[in-house]
């Protein structure tokens, strides 16, 4: 069975490429969704910004840790910037690595 917080510690694993602070704390992801019957993991993530080029260099290690779960078949990464990714979206942690 596939669990959210395992997926949720999974990302808190994968670090944001030029931040270097994880996915997770930086407050990127947005939505997880499990569907158990199919072993389908949606994860629909920002960007720090819209013109940010690296979604492929973010998402392909997204979908490498997570599909290596128990009982994950597929993942698949979604971009959204509805809402816009703020600092504010942060978890306490990220905020202090980073100085804010």
């Amino acid at each position: 069975m596939i669990h959210k917080k395992q997926i949720e510690e999974v990302l808190q694993s994968i670090p944001d490429p030029e931040i270097g602070v994880s996915l997770f704390d930086l407050g990127l992801i947005y939505n997880i969704d499990i569907d158990t019957k199919t072993g389908t993991v949606e994860i629909l993530m920002t960007l720090t910004t819209i013109g940010c080029p690296l979604f492929d260099q973010i998402a392909g290690p997204i979908r490498s840790a997570v599909s290596k779960l128990s009982g994950v078949k597929t993942v698949e990464v979604l971009l959204t910037f509805e809402p816009p990714w703020n600092p504010d979206m942060m978890t306490a942690d990220a905020k202090l690595q980073l100085g804010f």
